[in-house]
């Protein structure tokens, strides 16, 4: 049989893998392949290299039936691609729209962990050790603009990893999630595709600017390469790998300084206060940080900072899901802000900015000033008037707050408001609104304030998010 030479992108790929250790001969993989180039293409390009690198085959793909006839199209396309090169085909149906509903998540990020978790289980199940996902140098770029512009630190700006170890009791054999293609463009896949002669399947909702995502990656990504940084992506990737590196360091020193400043609890843990601050203040956020995720608690920049300078005795201070941590001599304990009754939450909000809501899993965010243009999509009643920029706080609702939506004749209690939606318990108690000084000016679900709304076509931009898990 003739054997076509290997493509020059292939090659390159090639070496990223060598380079990251991210496959083996031997290894059995299976390719994510939802039907648009850039998965497409890896699937390509790893067939192009399966012998060179030794490599089992299998075409994954996960129906999310999401698009009606479309998902299935995409279905159908990948199964006929894998049985084109003769490759076995897993697929799964998932209804994400129900997911979300049930598990109060956005479409993307409900249908982000139901494939993660079809792929996880046919990892577990050995249908293959590997499974390779098509993220990108576009996709890294994305990824580091967006944790940058919500605030993380180091570990968010580390990005996408190239390879996702899984942990699997009494498994000898290495499972892992890769991505190949982290080095690779978009343009050079799509390039590929075409040099090759390939077809792929294009998703309509990558044109919506509803999600941040999409923004960024059609917006305000091609506005930095333009006016600022003609290989801004390139420069963000790189970034995100100098991150990695420093993480990799200060997990290590981390868990060295741990165990002299932590003890666990049945009720949680404590700090040693003192011992703390003889550590220089990097090691000291991070191991409070560290401390937090051994009783199963993320923190945010904000937390951290919070725990720091608790320096009163019995001060204490709001954490992530419930949690309190409170001043006792020279320690510092963490506790279930259940049994302590914490309920009220407040974050200063900035323009353009976001915060994160630990009590409700939700990111209420604010784009700078946007226009009002036809065409432009966004929902008057989530524009904000510039006017009121400044000394934003994001809390939950308190006892006597007034809201005006746009669709009501007069103002009326937020408390009645919740109550007309059927919203109650917990979920009432956390129910997040926007504040200028006392006033309330955004209420989630309501929008912007009657009075608050930008009249003359400009406004701050208010949206709400699910919380996400790093890629």
């Amino acid at each position: 049989m003739y054997h076509y030479p290997v493509h020059l992108l292939s090659r390159s790929v090639a070496r990223y893998v060598q380079r990251h250790a991210l496959l083996v001969p031997g290894d059995r993989v299976g390719v994510a392949v939802s039907g648009g180039a850039d998965s497409v293409a890896l699937l390509r390009i790893l067939d192009d290299l399966r012998d060179e690198l030794g490599l089992v085959l299998s075409a994954v793909h996960l129906n999310h039936c999401l698009r009606g006839e479309e998902s299935d199209g995409d279905e159908e396309f990948v199964r006929k691609l894998a049985s084109c090169y003769d490759l076995p085909f897993h697929s799964a149906r998932r209804d994400v729209r129900a997911h979300a509903q049930k598990s109060k998540l956005s479409i993307e990020t409900a249908a982000r962990e139901l494939r993660y978790r079809y792929l996880e289980d046919l990892l577990r199940e050995g249908s293959f050790n590997k499974v390779a996902t098509a993220h990108t140098l576009d996709d890294q770029a994305e990824t580091v603009l967006l944790k940058l512009s919500r605030g993380a630190g180091t570990r968010g700006l580390a990005g996408i990893y190239p390879r996702i170890p899984l942990e699997v009791r009494g498994e000898s054999e290495s499972l892992a999630i890769v991505r190949p293609l982290l080095a690779t463009s978009r343009s050079e896949l799509e390039a590929y595709l075409g040099e090759i002669r390939q077809p792929w399947r294009e998703d309509s909702t990558n044109a919506e600017l509803d999600h941040t995502r999409n923004r960024i990656r059609r917006e305000i990504l091609p506005k930095l390469i333009e006016h600022v940084n003609p290989d801004v992506r390139q420069t963000l990737a790189a970034a995100a790998q100098i991150a990695r590196g420093d993480e990799e360091f200060w997990a290590q020193e981390t868990q060295r300084h741990l165990p002299l400043v932590w003890s666990r609890t049945e009720e949680g843990g404590t700090l040693n206060y003192s011992r703390l601050l003889d550590l220089p203040l990097a090691v000291q956020r991070r191991l409070i940080r560290a401390a937090a995720e051994t009783i199963g608690l993320a923190l945010e920049f904000s937390h951290v900072e919070a725990v720091l300078a608790l320096s009163k005795e019995n001060a204490r201070t709001a954490l992530a899901s419930g949690w309190i941590a409170r001043r006792h001599k020279e320690f510092i304990s963490f506790e279930s802000g259940v049994a302590s009754g914490i309920t009220d939450y407040e974050y200063p909000l900035s323009v353009p900015g976001s915060v994160e809501l630990p009590q409700t899993a939700l990111i209420v965010a604010a784009f700078s000033p946007v226009p009002n243009e036809a065409g432009e999509g966004y929902n008057p009643a989530h524009l904000l008037d510039i006017r009121f920029a400044q000394n934003l706080k994001v809390r939950n609702w308190r006892a006597g707050d007034r809201f005006w939506p746009c669709n009501r004749k007069e103002p009326k209690k937020v408390k009645e408001l919740l109550q007309d939606r059927h919203i109650t318990g917990a979920e009432k108690k956390s129910w997040p609104v926007i504040a200028n000084g006392q006033e309330v000016i955004w209420l989630r679900g309501f929008g912007v304030d009657h009075d608050c709304r930008a009249l003359n076509g400009t406004g701050i931009l208010i949206t709400e998010l699910a919380r996400t898990k790093d890629h």
